[in-house]
C-alpha cells in the first residue's frame, strides 16, 4: 500500500508539471498582453524549459546551503547570456540548442532520479551550460513585435521562480519519509520526458 500511495503521488505531482503543454507556449498567444508577460510565459509554458528549470531547484535543494541561491543563480546569469547571444544568433543551430536543452531535462533529471548530491562546482558548471543554451532559445525566439529588454526580464522572473518552486519541491521532500521515493520516480519521468524530446515525440 505505500509503495501504491508513493507511485500515485509521484504520477499526481508529475501531472501537475505537465500542465505547461508546449502547445500554450506560443508567444503570439501572449504577447498581445505586453512584451513582458510574453517572456514571463515562455519558461512557465514550455514543457522543457519547466522541467529543467524546475529540476535546478530540487538538485539545489539536495546539496542544501548557499548551493540553494549560488545554483539557480547561476543559472539565470548564464541564460541571460545565452539570451543576448540568440537575440543576435551568433549561428548555432536549432537542432543542436533543442538538443541541449532536453539533454539539461535528461541529466538534471538523473540525478534526481539517482538521489545523488552534486558537488556545488559541478552543479554551477552543469547549469551554466545548459542555462545558456536555454537563454539563446529564448533570445532566438523573441516575437519581433516585443520590446527586447522588458521580455528578457520577464523570462528571467519567470525562470528565478520555477527555480524556487523546485527548491521548494525539494525541501518540502525531506520532510516526509515518502518525499525521496517520490522525487526518485519524478526524476525518472523527467529523463522519459527528455528522451522524447531527442526523438520528436514530444
Amino acid at each position: 500500500m505505500r509503495v501504491l500511495r508513493t507511485a500515485r503521488l509521484a504520477a499526481l505531482t508529475a501531472l501537475f508539471m505537465v500542465v505547461p503543454l508546449p502547445a500554450l507556449a506560443h508567444e503570439d498567444q501572449v504577447i498581445e498582453f505586453g512584451s513582458f508577460l510574453g517572456g514571463f510565459l515562455h519558461p512557465v509554458l514550455g514543457l522543457d524549459h519547466f522541467l529543467a528549470m524546475v529540476a535546478v531547484g530540487i538538485v539545489s535543494a539536495f546539496i542544501g546551503g548557499r548551493a540553494i541561491w549560488t545554483v539557480p543563480t547561476t543559472f539565470v546569469v548564464a541564460m541571460a547570456v545565452g539570451g543576448v547571444a540568440g537575440a543576435n544568433d551568433l549561428g548555432i543551430t536549432v537542432g543542436f540548442v533543442e538538443l541541449a536543452i532536453a539533454l539539461s531535462v535528461i541529466a538534471l533529471g538523473a540525478v534526481i532520479a539517482l538521489d545523488r548530491t552534486l558537488q556545488t562546482s559541478v552543479a554551477m558548471g552543469a547549469v551554466a551550460f545548459f542555462g545558456f543554451f536555454h537563454g539563446y532559445a529564448h533570445g532566438l525566439e523573441i516575437p519581433d513585435i516585443a520590446e527586447p529588454f522588458v521580455y528578457a526580464g520577464g523570462f528571467l522572473l519567470g525562470t528565478a521562480l520555477i527555480h524556487l518552486l523546485g527548491v521548494l519541491i525539494g525541501d518540502i521532500s525531506r520532510r516526509y519519509p515518502a518525499g525521496r521515493p517520490v522525487l526518485r520516480a519524478i526524476g525518472g519521468i523527467f529523463v522519459v520526458i527528455g528522451i522524447l524530446f531527442i526523438v520528436g515525440v514530444l
